[in-house]
């Protein structure tokens, strides 16, 4: 179903409709500030695994997570004082930032490494379903694995057609992705250069 919500002014009772259906187990496309993404909440493990299988994503490449504020990170993830500097300056913005995660994340989410991918978009509608949700959710790119990302949600309603229980409609994105950068350890490292300005922590690879 796609669902329209006003990206400046998100409806209330539309935001409201969608958290519930996220506390209900189920799987959205969402606007963020650089393409549409799939989501459901991160303690559905049903759901994790639905997305899992409508991408034809490699299992071994865990999903990252969007949350609500700066204290919200702090619980999933192990943020140092170097790293919550950058955090506070560059988010909400295009960047996924990756950290090593707290025993709040659940494992379907952890990398070998027990790391996790962590993100604030600079959008007002999926921040506030986060808020409303009470807990992060998955974001990864509303598309086929392999395939270029897409910032129409009628294209997205049929491409995944009913694998998606809603598609919020919040107008024509780019298509671009998100800068990846590791605050984990001393050094800042780039992992891939997206929308993001990634010139303040050296040159990406």
């Amino acid at each position: 179903m796609i669902l329209e919500i006003n990206p400046e002014f998100p409806q209330p009772h539309q935001i409201s409709r969608v958290v519930e259906s996220l506390k209900d187990g189920q799987v959205i496309a969402y606007p963020t500030d650089t393409t549409y993404g799939i989501g459901c909440s991160i303690f559905c493990k049903k759901s994790i695994e639905r997305i899992y299988q409508m991408k034809q994503r490699d299992r071994r490449k865990p999903f990252s997570v969007i949350c609500s504020s700066l204290s919200e990170i702090s619980k999933y993830a192990r943020v140092s004082n170097s790293a919550f500097k950058v955090i506070k300056r560059y988010l909400p913005g295009p960047y996924t930032f990756i950290f090593e995660a707290t025993r709040e994340v659940p494992d379907l989410l952890l990398t070998r490494q027990k790391t996790i991918g962590i993100r604030i978009p600079d959008n007002r509608i999926c921040c506030e379903l986060v808020a409303r949700l009470g807990n992060p959710i998955i974001t990864t790119s509303a598309n086929l694995s392999g395939e270029e990302p897409v910032g129409d949600p009628r294209i997205i309603a049929e491409t995944f057609g009913n694998q998606l229980d809603y598609v919020i409609d919040g107008g024509i994105l780019t298509t671009d992705v998100s800068s990846v950068v590791s605050l984990i350890g001393a050094s800042h490292e780039v992992l891939r250069v997206g929308l993001g300005d990634v010139s303040w922590c050296g040159q990406g690879r």
